[in-house]
C-alpha cells in the first residue's frame, strides 16, 4: 500500500487525484492538504471529493507530511511549493510537483530539496502528451532549422497563464531538439507586429468553454506541414499519469526527475 499525501486537495487536480486513490486498490490517501483560507478545512477529503469518508480531515499544516507517508502530490499554487519541497525534504519523502508557473526562487528550493529527496516536476503529467514531447523533441532534431514551429494550444475560459505551462514545455522540447533552450518570457505570435522571421518558435492561444486542455505542434516548412497533436477530454488523465508517476518515484535515489525519466527509463 503506497501512503499518499495531496496537497492543493480541494482544487480540480486534488479531487480528482483523491478519486484515483480511492479507485485504486494498492493506493492510500494518508493526507490532505489545503490553504488555510480554503472552505474545505476541516472537511473529510473523501467526502469533499464525492466519495465516503475516507477518515482524512483537509489540514493547512504542510507540517503533517511525515513519515508515515510515501510520497507527495502538489497541485497547488506556485508560491506554496517551496514550502512543500522543504517539508518533504525534512520528512525524507518523495514529492511530484504537478503545479506550474514557478518561479527560480522556487525552483531553487527544488532543486536543493532534490539532493535529500527523489523529486519530479512536470507542467503536465498526461502519458500521452509527455510521449508528444518526446516526438517534438525528435521533428525538431530532424527537420531543418528553416521550419518554423508554431505551439497552438487551447483551454477553459478560466485558465489564468497564457502560454499554458504545458505550451512551454512542448516549447522546451522543440528548442532541445535544435539545441537551443527557449528563453523566456515567450511572445503570442499574433501579437508581433511585422514579420515573423525564418525557423523560430512561436505560441498562439486560446480560451474558452470548458476546453480541458488541446495542444498542436507544427513544423511549417515550404510546400509541406508536420503537425505533432494532442487532446485532453477528461481531467482525470492528469490524475493517473500523475500516480503513475508518483508510485514509481518511491524508493528512487535522490534527485530531480522528469516524465520522461519515468516514461523511457526502460529504454
Amino acid at each position: 500500500m503506497v501512503r499518499i499525501g495531496v496537497v492543493g486537495v480541494a482544487g480540480r487536480m486534488g479531487l480528482a487525484l483523491v478519486r484515483a486513490i480511492h479507485a485504486a486498490p494498492a493506493l492510500q490517501l494518508a493526507a490532505a492538504i489545503d490553504h488555510a483560507a480554503s472552505p474545505a478545512q476541516g472537511q473529510d477529503a473523501g467526502k469533499l471529493a464525492g466519495l465516503e469518508p475516507a477518515g482524512v480531515v483537509v489540514s493547512a499544516d504542510v507540517r503533517v507530511v511525515s513519515k508515515s507517508l510515501d510520497v507527495v502530490i502538489d497541485f497547488s499554487r506556485a508560491e506554496a511549493v517551496g514550502a512543500t519541497a522543504e517539508a518533504c525534504a525534512a520528512a525524507s519523502v518523495a514529492l511530484m510537483i504537478g503545479t506550474t508557473g514557478l518561479d527560480q526562487a522556487t525552483q531553487s528550493r527544488i532543486d536543493k530539496a532534490a539532493t535529500r529527496i527523489p523529486l519530479l516536476v512536470s507542467a503536465n503529467t498526461s502519458l500521452a502528451l509527455n510521449v508528444l514531447a518526446e516526438l517534438v523533441r525528435l521533428a525538431a532534431r530532424s527537420l531543418p532549422p528553416e521550419y518554423d514551429i508554431e505551439i497552438f494550444e487551447a483551454h477553459h475560459r478560466h485558465k489564468v497563464d497564457a502560454p499554458s505551462g504545458t505550451a512551454l514545455l512542448l516549447g522546451d522540447a522543440a528548442a532541445e531538439g535544435r539545441g537551443q533552450r527557449l528563453e523566456r518570457p515567450v511572445s503570442l505570435t499574433g501579437a508581433l507586429s511585422g514579420g515573423r522571421g525564418v525557423g523560430g518558435i512561436g505560441f498562439s492561444v486560446a480560451r474558452g468553454g470548458d476546453v480541458v486542455g488541446e495542444h498542436d505542434v507544427r513544423f511549417l516548412g515550404t510546400g509541406e506541414q508536420l503537425r505533432l497533436t494532442h487532446v485532453a477530454t477528461d481531467r482525470a488523465i492528469f490524475a493517473r499519469g500523475a500516480l503513475a508517476a508518483a508510485t514509481w518515484l518511491v524508493g528512487r535515489p535522490a534527485g530531480r526527475y522528469s516524465m520522461a525519466d519515468f516514461l523511457f527509463s526502460k529504454q
